[in-house]
């Protein structure tokens, strides 16, 4: 059975805690049959403008050298209080991410309580990895149109029957991302169906999930190229 194209949109290159450089890990995403991979490195105020800006650069100099290839400039707000939430999402945009994803309540990280609804009440586009959400905050994702991860690192992937359970009861947005840090977190496309299949989601539920990716990627408003290089 053939796949469809797969889209990544959360990694981690040496801007933050990844392994790679952009460019290998643009190009082993590539090999792996990744179509778009987002680059989302950790950010607080501290180094929110140097992230985003090593991330446009890199999604400006590597989409469209490859046909078929994208690389989308993200940002992932990691450990920010929950009170700050809200103004460094907005930074976040007008420094010129293409979207935002937030830092979730994983159940192996000491994330302050109160962050997952902090970041959808203040317009996140994905909330990774959140844990033992609420009903209500499953219910706002959905009211915000905000994407809930279905994440396939080790201990946030723990929590995510839970989080697929909860989406399917408030009809709340899935995402299947890899939050890859080393060359061997990237996703294939068989990979990245068996995490979604083995958090309880159907293969309609699975292929939602593209669908979700690929409308959200051609939502971005920059940094986004096709292959003559125009930003859609």
């Amino acid at each position: 059975m053939k796949l469809p194209d797969l889209i990544d949109l959360h990694s981690h290159s040496l801007h933050s805690d990844g392994e790679l450089c952009p460019a290998e890990l643009a190009q082993r995403a590539r090999m792996k049959g990744c179509a778009v991979l987002g680059l989302t490195d950790h950010a607080d105020l501290s180094n929110l403008e140097k992230v985003v800006s090593a991330a446009i650069l890199a999604a400006e100099s590597l989409s469209g050298v490859y046909p078929g290839f994208r690389v989308a400039a993200g940002v992932e707000l990691t450990h920010v209080p929950p009170s700050a939430l809200k103004e460094m999402i907005r930074e976040a945009r007008r420094l010129g991410a293409s979207y935002v994803v937030v830092h979730g309540e994983t159940p192996v990280e000491p994330v302050e309580p109160g962050t997952n609804r902090a970041a959808l009440e203040g317009g996140c586009d994905i909330l990774a990895h959140p844990g033992f959400l609420s009903e209500d905050e499953a219910r706002l994702a959905a009211l915000k149109g905000a994407h809930l991860e279905i994440s396939a690192r080790g201990g946030h992937s723990l929590t995510n029957g839970w989080v697929a359970s909860l989406a399917r009861k408030f009809k709340a947005r899935l995402l299947v991302n890899s939050d890859a840090h080393a060359p061997g977190d990237l996703l294939t496309p068989e990979f990245q169906r068996a995490v979604a299949l083995g958090a309880g989601l159907s293969e309609k539920e699975y292929l939602a999930c593209l669908g979700n990716a690929r409308e959200l990627v051609d939502g971005f408003a920059r940094s986004i190229f096709d292959a003559g290089g125009t930003a859609v």
